[in-house]
């Protein structure tokens, strides 16, 4: 479990890295073209070679990491932070209000993910602005089943029955004593969901729905090294790997977390 999560913080530093330093400066200016040097190949003057248009892979694919963890980052603050508060009135209250807030989560959990998320841009619009909230909706029902059903599991035990007894309101020992002993499970969730937002993302960059070019992200990034694929193989590694790298971190961390918050684990 600890190899798992150092390898997995090990990852997130590198991308959290490339990304911070990305945002203030790169190597080159992500959107300079150089028509004269174009589709180059890896060298000492561009580390990962240039794309189509000359501009250098490694200046773009700092900007795209700037972006593309921007997004993921807002996407799953957004899906959580909603994800808790309905999850907990859901689970809290009962009653008509569960009943109709869970009759809305499993129409939505009919859609799967990316399906989902493809209406809902049509709905907002492509764009940064757009796949954020598409990906929020579209992850939000997963996030308030699992916070229900933590929040079912806790409202019986002694402690919340308790608070209840000595007089406090629903709302205090819904934020007090039920909503922190949900920690557990939303961390895990979160960190999965990290890993399914970058993966979404990338998606739906790829098939042009996006933030659009030429502002890079590594969807796109992918989607323009198609053409390419045989005559400049870099141009889709580069991206790709980073995909890969995100999905690989964010997975071994969210087994580190998984087993160590198992009970069964806990309990022996």
């Amino acid at each position: 479990m600890k190899l798992n999560l150092i390898i997995g913080l090990l990852i997130v530093l590198l991308l959290g890295g490339a990304a911070l330093i990305g945002a203030a400066w790169t190597p080159y200016h992500p959107m300079q073209l150089d028509m004269l040097n174009r589709l180059a190949p890896p060298s000492f003057g561009h580390w990962l070679g240039t794309d189509e248009f000359g501009r250098d892979v490694l200046s773009r694919l700092m900007a795209g990491a700037t972006t593309s963890i921007a997004i993921a980052v807002t996407t799953v603050l957004m899906a959580v932070s909603a994800g808790m508060i309905i999850g907990l009135v859901s689970g809290s209250v009962r009653g008509w209000t569960d009943r109709g807030l869970m009759a809305v989560t499993d129409a939505l959990l009919a859609f799967p993910g990316i399906l989902l998320a493809l209406a809902l841009i049509v709905i907002l619009g492509a764009g940064r602005t757009g796949i954020i909230l598409a990906l929020s909706l579209a992850y939000l029902p997963a996030v308030i089943r699992i916070v229900r059903s933590a929040v079912l599991s806790i409202r019986e035990k002694e402690y919340v029955e308790a608070s209840q007894v000595i007089g406090n309101s629903q709302a205090y020992t819904m934020f007090v004593h039920i909503l922190p002993n949900c920690l557990a499970p939303i961390s895990v969730m979160a960190t999965s969901m990290f890993g399914w937002v970058i993966l979404a993302e990338s998606a739906l960059s790829f098939l042009g729905l996006g933030v659009a070019p030429p502002a890079p992200t590594w969807g796109n990034m992918l989607s323009a090294s198609q053409p390419y694929f045989e005559r400049a193989l870099w141009l889709s590694l580069a991206p790709g790997a980073c995909i890969a790298l995100a999905l690989l971190a964010t997975n071994l961390i969210g087994d580190a977390l998984r087993d160590r918050f198992d009970p069964r684990r806990l309990q022996a």
